[in-house]
Parts: structure tokens; sequence; C-alpha cells
């Protein structure tokens, strides 16, 4: 019998598919074929029952499905470090939004994105959920340099230079959708900005565009004490609950931040099924707080992690994530068991991919699933010895020891070297957008 021809073989010494959860497979490799896993199999087995035209060995490395960053402003990565140190409205209020209202335009999110696509891929991200202005710029960015993006039609009720009111925005945002039917790359989102920027009656067209349209809502959500307290100044009401008056609480739903919640809104929350976009580092150094995620768990709502934009982070890091929500969990809970290392994995994976509705096409290395695959290698004296990889990889491994990334089967990283997007452009283009932004 005659080997089948396929695009690539990745041999590995473990495969961490993600699926089902404490799996962990040695000396085994992945066959990718047109973009597609055809099998997981032992390294032997592989060799005899496939040709590739591409074969890959990495003999001190581990496989796992490509991380997805639920949350986040890829352009702002050109306002990394802007304005530090602050809270969240003096941040907003007083250095970004300025900035914003000045400087962001389509080139600004254009080489923002792409500065923001490089870091990602680098660190082993293959799949990002993106909120900003001028979404076409960042949907043209994606699919010049391969990654996989949920793009975020962005809404608010004030005047920018992408769109002048809520209908300018929704009107630009459904006709960018409209520019790509059935994209194997990109989804979208409805994105309106949080509760305290957009009206109850933006919010209801929300709502009924998101039905008519299935398409999820991505949302800032009970970020700060001081959103909520704002709420029930204005509307009576806290933040959650004004959602579900106005219908937009469901299974479609992603709330980004989510950290002052009560017993009463984590089991409404759980009861229509939303999701969660939790942000550990930005929720720390804007002094937010820290979002309840192991009782959102236990309760059985579904959660993801995001890094949130790098102007308040200040990196574009899932593994860092990975760790510090671990490590949260676990010191806010006073139990060490809380969130171990295999479902903070699953958290920065499968969750994420639930959360866009892309559970069946990503977030687990699982046959027929994308080949969405990222290398991390082991054999650096700082990750030695290595009794459990899957521990490693969220307490010890950070993004430097990504060398290999996949998505959709094309090779994006290749030996830490990126292969769509070159380095010294991005370089370039940061320094004259810091120029600009400190003029």
């Amino acid at each position: 019998m005659h080997p089948t021809v396929i695009d690539t073989l990745i041999e590995a010494r473990w495969i961490i598919p993600v699926e089902p959860s404490s799996s962990i497979l040695t000396e085994h490799a992945i066959a990718v074929h047109q973009g597609v896993i055809q099998a997981i199999l032992p390294i032997p087995e592989a060799r005899s029952r496939y040709q590739p035209a591409h074969h890959v060995a990495l003999k001190q490395h581990a496989l796992i499905p490509g991380l997805i960053n639920l949350h986040t402003h890829a352009a702002m990565t050109l306002m990394r470090g802007l304005a530090d140190d602050l809270p969240l409205m003096t941040w907003l209020k007083q250095h970004i939004w300025p900035a914003e209202a000045r400087f962001v335009d389509a080139r600004f999110v254009r080489e923002g994105t792409q500065l923001a696509c490089a870091e990602m891929l680098k660190g082993g991200i293959t799949c990002f959920n993106d909120m900003y202005f001028f979404p076409a710029a960042a949907a043209e960015v994606v699919t010049a340099c391969g990654l996989r993006a949920g793009i975020g039609l962005v809404v608010i009720d004030f005047l920018s230079a992408y769109a002048s009111d809520a209908d300018d925005y929704l009107a630009k945002g459904l006709a960018l959708r409209d520019q790509y039917p059935r994209h194997p790359l990109l989804t979208f989102c409805l994105a309106p900005h949080a509760p305290y920027s957009v009206s109850d009656k933006t919010l209801s067209k929300v709502m009924t565009l998101a039905e008519q349209l299935e398409l999820p809502v991505h949302i800032h959500v009970h970020e700060t004490q001081a959103e909520i307290e704002e709420s029930l100044t204005t509307h009576g009401i806290r933040p959650l609950m004004r959602l579900q008056r106005l219908g937009l609480l469901g299974p479609n739903l992603i709330a980004a931040h989510m950290v002052h919640l009560n017993e009463d809104e984590i089991s409404l929350f759980n009861q229509y099924g939303g999701h969660v976009a939790h942000c550990p580092t930005s929720n720390l150094k804007l002094a937010s707080g820290i979002a309840p995620i192991t009782t959102l768990l236990q309760q059985g709502v579904n959660v993801g992690l995001g890094t949130d934009g790098a102007a308040s982070n200040n990196r574009l890091d899932m593994f860092e994530e990975m760790r510090l929500c671990a490590l949260l969990a676990k010191g806010f809970s006073g139990q060490a068991d809380a969130l171990p290392a295999w479902q903070a994995l699953r958290l920065a994976t499968l969750n994420g991919a639930k959360a866009l509705g892309l559970e069946q096409i990503t977030g687990s290395l699982v046959a027929g699933k994308a080949a969405d695959i990222v290398a991390v290698e082991f054999s650096e004296l700082e990750l030695s010895p290595c009794y459990d990889p899957v521990s490693h990889l969220v307490y010890t491994a950070g993004r430097e020891q990504v060398t290999h990334v996949w998505i959709n089967g094309q090779l994006l990283l290749d030996n830490k070297e990126l292969v769509t997007l070159k380095e010294s452009e991005l370089l370039s283009h940061a320094a004259y957008w810091q120029k600009r932004l400190t003029s």
C-alpha cells in the first residue's frame, strides 16, 4: 500500500490536544493536508502511512492548539506605554480618547494591527477577537498576513474620525461584513464599546441586528466599580441587569472583564449562557480588580482569556495571561488546586473558540479541525527538567519559547522568523507613530 501524499507532517516530543483535557501524547505526529488535521498518531505509524511535501521533526517541542486572544484592541499596540499607572477612566478620558481623536485613522489601525499581529504570532496566538475603529483596515491586515480573527464592528455613541453617530458605525460595520462572505479566517462581532458609552436605543438596535444576523456581541461589562455606580445613578440598575432588560444577555454575548459581580449576577449570566473574556493583567494594571473566575467556572460559565490592548497590558502575551489567571485563581480562592494548568490552557484555547462559535474549527488538536498549531521548545536550561509538559506551558514556558506557528496549515512563524510580515517595516511604523503621538 502506497503512502498517502499530504502537505505537512509535524513530529514532536509531546502533543497536547486539549481534547480530552488530560491527554498528553508522547512521540506522536500531526498529519496536515489542505489546511486540515488528517490524523494524530505515533511517529513510526505516521512515517509509514504518509508521504509529506514538508516534514518537520521537532524532537524537543510540545505542540499545542493555537492560543486564542478573546479580547483585544490590536491597533492600540501603537499606544503601548503611552499613559501608564492610571485608573481606567482617568486613563481613557485624559489620555487615550484625546490621542485617538487626534491620531487614529485607517493608516494608524492598519500599521498598529500589523504590529499586533506580529507580536501575537511570535507568541503563539493564532486567533484574536478585536474591537477598534476602522475595522476594515484590521480585516485587510488579517487576511494579508494569515491570522484568524473575529473583527469587532465597533459601536459607540460619540463622534470619531471613523463614524459620525451610532447608525453610521453600524452601517459601516455591516457593509464591511458583507465584503467578506464566508471568509475562511474572518468572523465578525457586533461590538458596542460598553454600557456607559452606548445608549439604550443603540443597544436595542445591536440586539435586533445580532438576532437577525446571528452575530456575537462583544462588549466591556462590569470592568470597574465606578462603572457600576454610574449606571446606578444614571439608569437605576447595574449594567448587567440593564443588558438583560434590553435583551442582550444570551449565548451570543462575549462580556469582557466582568470583574465586579455578585452571586445573583453570576447565576443570571450562567442561566443565559453568555461567555466571559477574562483579562487578568489589564484588570490588575488599571487597578480594576480581580474577576471571580473560580466561581464563574464552578457555575458552568464559559470563560476565555484575553490580553486587552497593549496600551493597558502592555503585552499581547497569552502565556503570561495563562500563568497569571491560574495564580490569581489560587490566591483569590485560597485553594491551591483551583484552576489547574490544564484548565488554564483550555481557557486560552478551546474556551475562546467556543465563545467565538469556532469550537468545531479550532481550539484543540483533533482530526477534522483546522491545523492551527503552535510549537513550543522545551530544550532550554530554564525549562529543565520537565515532569509535566502542561504544567510547564502554564507556569514555566513563555512566548519566547514559541518556534513555529501554523494557521489553517500555513506556516506563519518558521523557527521564530515571521513569514508574512517584515519586522523592519513594523519597527519603522512604530517609530513613526511614536514620534507623532509624542510631538
